[in-house]
């Protein structure tokens, strides 16, 4: 009788606990990235074939795949598969992790958990800006026109290229001397386009050959030699001509040989995409294409009927990797300074090499913290836990959500508000990227289940009730025991 009460005071214990545990796991079934206790028991040591109670064996967690739920929260992210994200405490900088992706931006702009805990991940090395305007590095409301926004990925590294310029159809004027590039307002404006064109045309063409060797792309150039005919330039019925893509450029005789040569090259000058200039003491006429890589049909160069001598000085060179890339981008900007206006290109790189390593930063996500643009915010996008900031049409790259996963997930060691510890027995964090998808504008959501919570706490209930009644059971026989030895 004495140990049946033993007995049942080790069932109370084991069951007290047990209701603990399942209180908890149904308190916490909307709690985001929760994951459920579950609590195994064992009995006790046995004498002469007679039990001696339970007790608990052990209280683990379960480390299943929680259900994803859909927010449209642009700073939620759910875990599918494996591992947790890296927090760390701003005090201690000690570091924890988390299934909770339900992150904000602070005040000071540093992506972090709901009980203020910074997200850690990777973040660009380095900015590259190229500028018309040193004292302009970071885009304002006078980068009215929207010039590229392009993202480029690769297994080495990834990179946003956002360029921006000034007003050039009101600042483009006409420019130049007669005969040495001139150009009108409206050519200077159809080259600018057409050079945008080409920029993003190399943009795209870089996005699938990101990992070439650089090489710079080359303009193509063309020399027309006009002294061996232009002495017969006397009157009216003479005249100088060319086809340029197909189409023919004509100028007739114009009060001299030296102006005629100038006007031939000013009406070269304002085809889109060329640049010409004549030398009217050697009638030596060079035309220059704008466009790298862009090549040109010049043919059938004639002064009255006589053909002239066309020979390529400088073949177009199409280049390779962010050679051909920046080829292109500084055509754009020259053309841009020629019209009066400038142009601001920034490029963001982070590099993923050695991104195994686990070495993370905390992740800014103000662009005037960033150095970016004068707007202190943009709007946050994560795709597949790389986090961008989008601003007046362009995107820009601020981080890269890292995962970290452990040889034994149940060795972990809860903290409270979601987070986990590593210890010896959970081992050393490790690389989990390849273990996982990141879903943007969605958590996951508790392990527990109303459900099993009910019953398990149903179960516990009785269980406590009958563990009580074996005690006063054995109370009232030991009592009965008693009185019969009186």
């Amino acid at each position: 009788m004495i140990g049946s009460l033993w007995n049942g005071v080790s069932g109370l214990s084991a069951f007290e606990k047990a209701l603990n545990v399942e209180s908890n796991n149904s308190t916490n079934v909307n709690t985001i990235g929760h994951k459920a206790d579950d609590i195994k028991f064992e009995n006790m040591m046995y004498e002469n074939g007679y039990g001696k109670g339970t007790s608990i064996s052990s209280v683990s967690k379960i480390m299943t795949q929680g259900n994803l739920k859909q927010t449209n929260n642009n700073y939620d992210v759910a875990i599918e598969g494996k591992g947790y994200f890296i927090i760390s405490d701003r005090k201690t900088n000690d570091t924890y992790y988390t299934r909770a992706g339900n992150f904000y931006m602070a005040e000071d702009g540093l992506l972090q958990t709901q009980n203020g805990m910074k997200v850690l991940g990777l973040t660009p090395q380095s900015n590259n800006i190229v500028t018309s305007d040193s004292t302009k590095t970071k885009f304002d409301d006078s980068y009215t026109e929207n010039i590229v926004a392009q993202t480029i990925g690769n297994p080495n590294f990834l990179q946003t290229i956002n360029a921006r310029a000034t007003n050039y159809t009101t600042s483009a004027v006409d420019k130049g001397v007669s005969g040495d590039g001139l150009k009108t307002k409206s050519a200077q404006i159809i080259d600018i386009d057409a050079l945008i064109t080409d920029y993003k045309n190399k943009l795209d063409l870089y996005s699938t050959t990101s990992t070439a060797v650089s090489s710079p792309s080359a303009s193509q150039v063309t020399n027309i030699d006009l002294s061996t005919s232009m002495n017969q330039l006397i009157n009216e019925n003479d005249s100088i001509k060319v086809t340029i893509d197909n189409a023919e450029i004509r100028q007739a005789f114009d009060t001299d040989i030296a102006t005629t040569m100038k006007k031939l090259s000013d009406k070269i000058s304002n085809i889109k995409g060329l640049s010409s200039s004549v030398n009217t003491t050697t009638g030596l006429l060079t035309i220059n294409s704008l466009i790298p890589a862009k090549e040109v049909k010049i043919k059938d160069a004639q002064i009255n009927e006589n053909f002239l001598n066309i020979t390529n000085t400088q073949n177009a060179i199409l280049g390779s990797g962010i050679g051909l890339v920046n080829s292109s981008r500084d055509a754009l900007k020259t053309a841009l300074e020629f019209s009066n206006a400038k142009l601001l290109d920034i490029t963001s790189t982070m590099s993923l090499v050695g991104q195994e390593s686990l070495s993370v930063n905390e992740i800014q996500m103000k662009l005037s913290n960033l150095n970016l643009s004068e707007n202190s915010s943009g709007k946050v996008e994560i795709s597949d836990g790389i986090i961008f900031l989008k601003d007046n049409g362009n995107k820009f790259i601020v981080g890269k959500l890292q995962t970290a996963n452990f040889t034994n997930e149940q060795g972990l060691m809860p903290q409270g508000d979601n987070m986990y510890e590593n210890t010896l027995e959970s081992g050393r964090a490790f690389y989990a990227g390849t273990l996982n998808k990141i879903v943007g504008n969605s958590l996951e959501m508790s392990t527990s289940s109303t459900a099993n919570s009910l019953t398990n706490l149903l179960v516990y209930q009785k269980a406590f009730e009958a563990n009580s009644k074996s005690i006063t059971t054995s109370d009232e026989m030991l009592q009965t025991a008693i009185q019969l030895r009186k």
